[in-house]
């Protein structure tokens, strides 16, 4: 297997490539104003190690695969083309009324709790540029009024006069009646042929999201047609970039789904938070190779922590309404918390609190972190460990960025120190106890939430700064212990490797699988069986659409499933392709059963109340050749650890005083080595800390686990 994988964060861009049985990492800061320099920058540091030249790897490879924080950014920056939007009549204010809640989608809770204060974000869209069409499908699908076509040329006329410069269609009810807005799109390629305008998009809300919900469909459509431009152009130029290089095969884009597509098979909206996403795929790739269990995955890069489950029932956790930026959304996306506390995340103190905040703000990869010496002013996580003594100021990212230990004491002692009233070294020492409470708390909660308890979990610690904070979350959550998996700082540029060639489509349903007034079970089994096959007809037809043939795909149906009218929902994934007899649905009510159960504890089920589908998900896809992980789980073998490099006096949270601790180099990643801390592993693209009370263990292929005595 030869194969380029590519995850562009907020602060590095790293790269992972597979050359037959060798793996090698590449790391470099990201480019924000040219992503391709950032990424052969990257991919240059892994040929250097592979002493192979960049044109002859890329000749080489059988794919090149991309999880970009392009799409983020540009929301971010609110860079984008002027939209306008067609509705439903009647159904003008869908959008800027928001369900109501605008105000605080996206926002931390203490914010969404101050309304006097609440303010919406600017919109996408702004009210002028929604027009009002005459048509209308009731719930079911049946026509209440027939489009006016000569209204509907009127309004896209109106709109592309005050300079829409990418068109949407969102009307009520198209997910079970898309005639209407199909219609539309003929009409104005009828009025405005491809020569006239040129490469205007129109997008139709129903083909973006197929679950009913007005507003989070319009908003997913909305953004879609903001990014559209953006990621086309951007990744574009990427594509262009490999070109150059002599790769001449499709260029390949990871999705927020789990999967991956073709550029020209991948809608903007799939690409944001993508990177993260194929983080949680490859920890799901780990934990099924190496058998950890239930796993929860937490990736701690320059900009963020993000955190993902895994379970090893199978379970697929999405969000039904992700929230992206601002806004609600009705895509299917992996489900992923993320908090504002990487490496970079800025820290500051509230006056109002009298206490230490950190994040979400993050100094990026420029000006970075003030030890960066690049004009950064303000202490960040990373200035914090280089003051605490944790990294090595002449051997960071392997060497290729210096730090400067004046320039992160000046920034700390010059904004905290005297509002604290705390000296340099107990300062760094409460920025780090705090970021590793916060991020240890975002695990619990998002554990216990959904009926799980930390203990029972393997915890993932990967990201560049992942294995350098892994210990203090460990104090901070009560676990005892922790996994830096393989290739730990390249981790989620890993999983964008290891994923397959998949497209998920879902519809809403209203099917009752027993409905407790009428003591009767499903029946309508051909209606329920029409809606699968239709959804496998869409997944099959983007995937041949690629050049797969047709006896490659395969399909996974997943159900969201609830008792009654819960606002809980579980995903239940089932071998059941088709339903045929009241057999059927019985298994299918006991898996949801015993996985509701498995959750929220024996005893909490509610088949009184009986029990429904929500949604009917069909994931397509197509197997791809995947790294091999070796097993991961400790032997009793154990060998000393190889000669300290140096030693250096280290800050630990608990500790008043500086205790010397031990520096080793990448020969201490040897397989069962076992070292006691406190004391510092320095391997090329990362840091691994042994804290005061824990032991390192080296696993196979580069994995560590730390284990509290």
């Amino acid at each position: 297997m030869k194969r380029v994988s590519v995850d562009i964060g907020g602060t590095f861009t790293d790269c992972f490539v597979a050359w037959d049985n060798q793996y090698v990492e590449g790391k470099a800061l990201t480019t924000h104003h040219n992503l391709a320099l950032g990424f052969n920058e990257a991919l240059s540091d892994a040929c250097n190690q592979l002493q192979v030249e960049t044109s002859t790897l890329l000749s080489g490879v059988d794919s090149v695969r991309y999880a970009t924080t392009l799409g983020t950014n540009a929301l971010i920056e609110r860079k984008g083309p002027r939209i306008g939007m067609l509705v439903t009549s009647g159904f003008k204010s869908t959008i800027p009324l928001s369900r109501a809640r605008g105000y605080g989608e996206g926002l931390p809770e203490s914010e969404q709790m101050d309304i006097p204060n609440a303010t919406r974000p600017q919109p996408i869209v702004p009210i002028p540029m929604i027009r009002e069409v005459r048509e209308r499908v009731d719930y079911l699908g049946s026509v209440f009024w027939q489009l006016d076509e000569d209204d509907v040329r009127l309004r896209i006329r109106e709109l592309v006069d005050a300079g829409a410069e990418a068109l949407v269609v969102m009307f009520t009810n198209s997910v079970v009646n898309n005639a209407h807005e199909l219609r539309v799109r003929e009409i104005f390629l009828e009025e405005y042929p491809g020569h006239l305008l040129g490469s205007i998009p129109m997008l139709l809300s129903h083909q973006v999201a197929g679950r009913k919900g007005e507003y989070a469909r319009g908003m997913s459509t909305i953004i879609d047609a903001f990014l559209h431009q953006t990621m086309y152009h951007g990744l574009g130029t990427l594509e262009l970039n490999l070109r150059a290089q002599g790769y001449d095969k499709p260029m390949l884009v990871s999705h927020n789904s789990g999967g991956m597509a073709q550029l020209n098979s991948t809608d903007a909206l799939q690409t944001v938070h993508s990177g993260p996403v194929s983080g949680v795929a490859a920890s799901e790739h780990l934990a099924a190779a190496t058998e950890l269990g239930n796993v929860v995955a937490t990736d701690m890069g320059g900009t963020s922590f993000d955190i993902g489950i895994v379970d090893q029932g199978g379970v697929k956790h999405y969000d039904f309404n992700p929230v992206i930026d601002r806004w609600l959304v009705s895509i299917p996306m992996v489900h992923l918390v993320t908090l504002g506390a990487g490496g970079g995340s800025i820290a500051r103190y509230d006056r109002l609190f009298g206490s230490l905040e950190i994040g979400p703000q993050s100094a990026g990869s420029d000006p970075g972190p003030a030890c960066y010496d690049r004009g950064g002013l303000k202490p960040t996580v990373t200035d914090a460990d280089l003051v605490l003594g944790y990294l090595d100021p002449k051997n960071y990212a392997n060497g290729r960025i210096g730090l400067n230990p004046k320039r992160a004491k000046q920034a700390i002692e010059e904004q905290l120190c005297d509002d604290l009233d705390l000296d340099v070294a107990a300062t760094a020492r409460l920025i780090k106890r705090n970021v590793d409470t916060s991020m240890a708390n975002g695990i619990a909660t998002e554990l216990r939430t959904r009926g799980y308890e930390p203990k029972d979990f393997t915890i993932l610690a990967y990201g560049g700064n992942g294995p350098l904070h892994a210990c203090g979350i460990a104090n901070a959550l009560g676990v005892s212990r922790i996994l830096a998996p393989p290739y730990s700082s390249t981790f989620s540029a890993c999983g964008a490797g290891n994923v397959n060639q998949m497209h998920i489509h879902e519809m809403s349903t209203w099917t009752v699988l027993f409905n407790p007034a009428l003591k009767a079970f499903f029946s309508d089994y051909d209606g329920f069986n029409r809606n699968v096959e239709e959804l496998e007809r869409r997944g099959r037809e983007d995937l041949l659409r690629q050049g797969m043939a047709p006896e490659q795909v395969k399909y996974r149906l997943e159900l969201d499933m609830r008792y009654g009218n819960q606002r809980v929902q579980t995903a239940v994934i089932t071998e059941l392709s088709r339903l045929k007899s009241q057999k059927d649905v019985l298994t299918l009510m006991e898996q949801f059963h015993k996985s509701y159960g498995a959750r929220f504890g024996e005893g909490s089920q509610s088949p009184e109340a009986g029990v429904r589908i929500n949604t009917v998900r069909v994931c397509s896809y197509v197997e791809q050749p995947k790294m091999t992980f070796a097993k991961l789980k400790l032997s009793g073998k154990t060998r000393p650890p190889p000669a300290p490099q140096s030693t250096r006096d280290c800050h630990f949270v608990g500790h008043d005083q500086p205790l010397a601790t031990l520096i080793y180099g990448e020969d201490a990643l040897a397989e069962g080595t076992q070292i006691d801390g406190p004391a510092i592993v320095t391997a090329r693209a990362t840091t691994y800390l042994v804290e005061p009370g824990w032991t390192y263990h080296a696993a196979a292929q580069g994995g560590v686990w730390f284990i509290k005595k």
